[in-house]
């Protein structure tokens, strides 16, 4: 459950931003602030970023936690009005800092793939902070298309994966793992299903209506397994998940007839 709405309308009471004011920051509309902190709609993973930096937060604390006012005091939201935050606490063990990651939006991909050896061009892409153990090499790519959706599960249109990279020189990839193959003039997101002789993969899609595909892997300019994936998108149960539903809402009504 993303707890998104409830931290805007936390930080606009603390920074004292009415919803016309906080829309404006961002270039949103008043009526849009009001549906986020209802719970009625959740931004894109742009405005997210924007949010996210403009007030010193990470995207991933916006959407997973409910942030109190005094962890607030931890970040930048009260620093440009000279107001000391308290020490950190004393005990933070490193393999739960939040670490730095390159986003690609789908506006920039095209950037990317020309200037992706380029550090400085790296660098200065959008930063996202995840909490992870995935080491410095990672990537953060939207996604685009549903060819990974099925049945409302798995990687929905602007989804975010973080990635971390695969040495193409030893190519250690698995079948059933996600990769993301950044290409000549395209970001690829498949499931490898089997490696085929002569450097050939057999990638296929979630979606059924999209077939299987041979891919030969010196056509990757870059490889990255997905490791994660962020959404703005509230996951529907699963069919058994469902199917446990019905059969508890079942037995409730059965036991309530016997007790009557």
């Amino acid at each position: 459950m993303s707890h998104v709405g409830k931290n805007i309308r936390k930080i606009r009471t603390v920074k004292k931003l009415s919803q016309a004011a906080f829309a404006e920051l961002f270039g949103l509309a008043r009526p849009s602030v009001g549906a986020y902190e209802e719970g009625r709609s959740e931004p894109k993973m742009e405005t997210l970023i924007q949010i996210a930096q403009h007030f010193g937060l990470s995207v991933d604390l916006l959407l997973t936690k409910e942030l109190t006012v005094n962890e607030l005091y931890h970040f930048d939201i009260f620093r440009k009005e000279g107001v000391a935050p308290p020490p950190p606490p004393p005990t933070a063990q490193a393999d739960r800092q939040p670490h730095t990651t390159p986003f690609v939006p789908a506006d920039r991909l095209l950037e990317y793939i020309v200037q992706h050896h380029d550090t400085g061009f790296v660098d200065a892409l959008p930063p996202l902070s995840f909490p992870h153990q995935l080491g410095p090499a990672t990537r953060a790519f939207e996604i685009v298309g549903a060819e990974m959706q099925h049945q409302q599960q798995g990687l929905r249109h602007q989804d975010v994966v973080l990635c971390c990279r695969v040495d193409k020189a030893t190519a250690t990839l698995r079948p059933g793992r996600i990769y993301a193959f950044v290409t000549q003039n395209s970001l690829l997101v498949r499931r490898l299903a089997e490696r085929l002789p002569a450097g050939l993969l057999k990638l296929r899609a979630d979606n059924p209506d999209y077939g299987a595909q041979e891919f030969a892997l010196d056509q990757a300019l870059e490889v990255w397994e997905v490791k994660a994936v962020f959404t703005t998108h509230l996951r529907p149960p699963s069919r058994i998940e469902d199917r446990v539903t019905r059969l508890e809402r079942q037995v409730e009504e059965l036991l309530a007839r016997l007790d009557g």
